[in-house]
């Protein structure tokens, strides 16, 4: 006998099938605005791909099977090779052709940095997890570029042809780079590292070192290089270590083991220890914090941007699911509360977007002197903000799906997971807020020309010109007392320029909802608090279109 106990009815369909892109109206808008418009088509390309059924099954099965420790072959010969599911290398080969790991410094023009964001941003929606190999490449090139040798390694760097193989660098059409920084006792206490570099000769800038230690957090293990902070005569340079050496014999970096993460399962970090490993003296000499800093402020760009990414992802299953899923005889979306929730999550979501492309502007080459305070200041305060507000938002959209969103299946569970991760790696809030500080008092040319601007753009706006007022006065009388508000300063740096974009380049109703949210007097941190409807329902329609 069959039995047939129920009807199933009124489940959302899964969310396949569309393009990034196409529906993303704040990030085309941006891409013209910042001038990437020059690569609008393979954008939209790159956008119906990513949103294909297939790829967004590719990237369930990489966080569903993560990456395995062969640190032995069947011979017992040691190897220290990370194994990933076939889906993993797939997707770094989307993202190879797509320029993600090169395309600021291969063939830099105006707009370069901002369409490989808008792919970045994109790529990250789907799959968080394999955009570390091309951060952290791509902030080495720059690093690298200054070194004499580096000619050896630019076809490398630059091939958009991905290539797994685990083979030294003359047997490959490609490479990439991870960084190797922190260690047990110091985390971003970087000072702190105890791990050795010791010459085999003279010594010096592109001198040969062997390096005995270990690192705590060790990105991208199977790159085919990392740059690596180490000690030695009482400082701290930068290092080049090859994974494999000229002789064809593998270099001593053993791996330890694949760290047990909360979230980003697809991607692998582990723990190593160098066993008079070989390395390369990278900058100049003593200077290794500052020469690995400088590799920060690019991928703390792509945290931004990560997050941004998981933002909008959150949102537009929000939104997907609040338009199928019926409550009360209507669609959630019609609810006046829930429009309140997902219009004030639009807000956000628009807000980190815009912000995020403006950023990516400013690494343009030949940037004017406003761009180079964005990135010496404003990138770290965005850091900080944008990926705390994602974590929030995150879980504000999982509430929307109620129970069904708290499942594995569904989508929600691994985007809430991934959140944090952004805003620890690279540096957790509080470094970032103190390097705000930092920044503000060791370049005032920088912290000037950025408070002009926001002087400026706040004039004819009287809650923003209240609040930029409140922020110099701050920054002018706190003195010494000032770290105890760093996350003061960096919050009303990102909303004041979130609302100086969103009031130039958004509909009115749009920033004008959002400037009524996040400086009125009634709000806060919990989406969706307002004495009234904070827009009107086209803002939800910009979000996603039906």
């Amino acid at each position: 006998m069959s039995w047939a106990t129920h009807e199933v009815t009124n489940q959302v369909p899964d969310l396949v099938d569309y393009n990034l892109y196409a529906t993303d109206i704040a990030l085309q808008e941006g891409v013209k605005r910042e001038g990437g418009e020059w690569h609008d088509e393979s954008l939209l390309h790159y956008g119906g791909r990513l949103g294909s059924a297939e790829t967004i099954e590719v990237a369930h099965a990489v966080n569903q099977h993560p990456p395995e420790l062969q640190a032995f072959d069947r011979q017992g010969l040691r190897v220290d090779r990370v194994v990933f599911h076939p889906g993993w290398h797939r997707l770094l080969r989307l993202e190879f052709l797509q320029g993600m790991h090169c395309s600021g410094w291969a063939a830099p023009r105006p707009g370069s940095q901002v369409a490989r964001a808008a792919a970045y941003l994109m790529h990250g929606q789907i799959e968080a997890g394999s955009l570390c190999p091309v951060t952290m490449t791509s902030a080495a090139i720059p690093v690298l570029q200054k070194e004499t040798w580096f000619d050896t390694v630019k076809k490398l760097l630059y091939s958009q042809q991905y290539d797994e193989r685990d083979a030294p660098l003359a047997r490959k059409s490609s490479m990439m780079v991870g960084m190797g920084m922190t260690e047990k006792q110091g985390g971003s206490d970087l000072r702190s590292n105890t791990t050795q570099a010791m010459p085999v000769d003279a010594g010096g800038r592109g001198a040969i070192y062997r390096l005995v230690g270990h690192k705590w957090f060790f990105s991208s293990p199977m790159s085919d290089a990392h740059l690596v902070l180490a000690r030695h005569d009482d400082a701290f340079s930068c290092f080049y270590l090859p994974r494999w050496l000229d002789d064809g014999s593998k270099n001593p970096i053993r791996i330890q083991r694949i760290k047990n993460k909360m979230g980003n399962r697809s991607n692998a970090s582990v723990e190593v220890e160098f066993q008079d490993a070989i390395g390369v003296l990278v900058g100049e000499e003593g200077r290794g914090v500052a020469t690995l800093v400088e590799m920060a402020s690019y991928t703390r760009l792509d945290c931004v941007l990560g997050s941004a990414a998981l933002l909008r992802q959150s949102l537009v299953q929000a939104l997907h699911h609040a338009r199928h899923r019926i409550a009360f005889g209507q669609a959630l979306i019609r609810h006046g509360l829930m429009q309140s929730v997902l219009m004030d999550l639009a807000l956000e979501s628009e807000a980190a977007t815009a912000l995020a492309l403006r950023l990516a502007r400013a690494f343009d080459p030949a940037g004017e002197l406003l761009d180079q305070a964005y990135r010496r200041i404003l990138v770290p305060a965005a850091k900080f903000w944008v990926c705390k507000r994602t974590i929030e938002a995150a879980a504000e959209c999982m509430e929307v799906w109620g129970g069904n969103g708290y499942i594995e299946e569904a989508p929600m569970a691994r985007l809430l997971r991934e959140a944090p991760v952004n805003s620890i790696w690279e540096g957790s809030g509080n470094v970032m807020c103190l390097d705000v500080l930092r920044a503000l008092k060791r370049h005032p040319e920088l912290a000037q020309v950025l408070s002009d601007s926001i002087e400026q753009d706040c004039a004819d706006e009287p809650r923003l010109r209240q609040r930029a007022q409140g922020l110099q006065a701050l920054l002018t009388s706190a003195g010494p007392t000032l770290e105890s508000s760093a996350r003061l300063v960096a919050q009303e740096l990102v909303l004041l320029i979130q609302a100086s974009l969103l009031r130039r380049h958004a509909p009115e109703v749009l920033a004008d909802a959002f400037v009524q949210s996040r400086f009125g007097d009634i709000g806060g941190r919990v989406y969706g608090i307002t004495t009234s409807p904070l827009a009107l329902y086209s803002v939800l329609e910009r979000a996603w279109p039906e």
